[in-house]
């Protein structure tokens, strides 16, 4: 278990209140937590188990606040996160559109009470437009704005990667980048629309621009940076794991060939800029990665330019040298867990508590809004916290 830790990052004194969901939504209170906002997270007092109290909380996205239970349609519920929101610089929420509204926490509502909150909105198909009331998932995403089309194998169907493009970069990072551009703004009762399908075709900007230079294809895996080309792309090592290959540069490449010893048949592979030679090259390259395993290759190409890596696996990650020493990879009270980012050098971020369970701090933060025990324990009673 560890410490709670004072804030000292570059949002140190912001305050948050987060309407617990779930991936992207939890992913920019994350975030914000990290850098140090004082983040309170809302849950659902359905879903508080006082026994669970202490220990932490599986969910690493939840790390760095504190969390109250609350029965968010009991009207006296509605009021205990309507005083947080006086108090708050910040408002989260990843429901459907129209949900708060109807909760009777939407921005007007907010706005009442704090006219300078910025009230941030995480939907996958935004508030407005066809989609807007439909569920739907990261696949989804970027399915629709052509994301998806263009990763996997040629002649094989798209590849899902994760849900790391959509929710995490195209919805909860551009959330934040979001909260931060209109914190520094000043605020001004801005409502940020951050829809998961905005946000992941922005980040297909440089595919379409590619397109328009007549340097990419439509095709799938049959372009320079999709597995197509041999120089970047992942090989088979002996031991069945595998090597990254990046060595998209001339320079690079040579240092590559130079330090593998690599020699196709005369006439075969020879010409990396021509892409009609890739199949050939790849087969060749394929053939001399396979006759050593992964770590003896990563030894070998350790250091220089060849642009070369191990492909870890989730356990290996953090223990590789070059993470440990930066610290990419921390391990409060004994849970590995990614470290907040990016470095600051003189605000730097810092993991501050665990994921809490639910509700288990909400004596404490209604104890700060000026409620007596009394009055929390009415709460108790009539449902609205727990």
């Amino acid at each position: 278990m560890i410490e709670d830790t004072p804030a000292a990052g570059p949002l140190a004194g912001v305050r948050v209140v987060e309407l617990a969901g779930i991936g992207p939504g939890p992913f920019t209170a994350m975030l914000l937590a990290d850098m140090g906002a004082d983040v309170i997270r809302v849950d659902r007092a359905t879903e508080v188990r006082p026994e669970l109290f202490g220990t932490p909380h599986p969910d690493l996205l939840n790390r760095g606040r504190r969390s109250i239970g609350v029965d968010l349609k009991e009207p006296a519920g509605r009021d205990v996160v309507l005083s947080l929101v006086r108090r708050a610089h910040v408002l989260l929420e990843g429901f459907r559109p129209g949900v708060t509204e109807r909760l009777g926490l939407g921005p007007a509502d907010c706005h009442a009470v704090n006219p300078e909150l910025v009230y941030g909105r995480m939907t996958g198909w935004g508030q407005d437009g066809p989609y807007a009331p439909a569920a739907g998932h990261d696949i989804d995403y970027l399915a629709l704005t052509g994301a998806l089309h263009g990763i996997g194998r040629p002649g094989e169907p798209p590849v899902p990667p994760m849900n790391l493009l959509g929710d995490f970069g195209g919805g909860g990072m551009v959330l934040a980048f979001g909260v931060v551009c209109a914190l520094y703004a000043g605020g001004a009762g801005q409502v940020i629309d951050a829809a998961i399908v905005d946000g992941t075709a922005l980040l297909t900007t440089q595919i379409h621009a590619l397109r328009r230079m007549g340097m990419w294809q439509d095709a799938r895996g049959v372009n320079l940076l999709d597995g197509a080309a041999p120089f970047y792309t992942t090989y088979e090592c002996k031991d069945g794991r595998h090597l990254a290959v990046g060595a998209l540069e001339p320079r690079f490449y040579a240092e590559l060939v130079r330090r593998t010893g690599f020699e196709p048949p005369e006439g075969e592979g020879r010409d990396r800029t021509d892409p009609a030679q890739w199949p050939a090259a790849r087969e060749h390259w394929a053939r001399l990665f396979r006759s050593r395993t992964r770590d003896e290759w990563a030894r070998l190409l350790a250091g220089g330019d060849a642009c070369v890596a191990p492909v870890l696996d989730w356990d290996e990650a953090p223990g590789h040298p070059h993470l440990s020493a930066r610290g990419t990879f921390v391990a409060p009270g004994g849970i590995s867990q990614p470290a907040p980012a990016p470095r600051f050098s003189r605000t730097p971020g810092a993991v501050r508590r665990p994921p809490p369970h639910p509700g288990e701090h909400t004596a404490a933060v209604l104890g700060e809004l000026g409620l007596s025990a009394e009055r929390i324990a009415t709460l108790r009673a009539d449902g609205a916290v727990a």
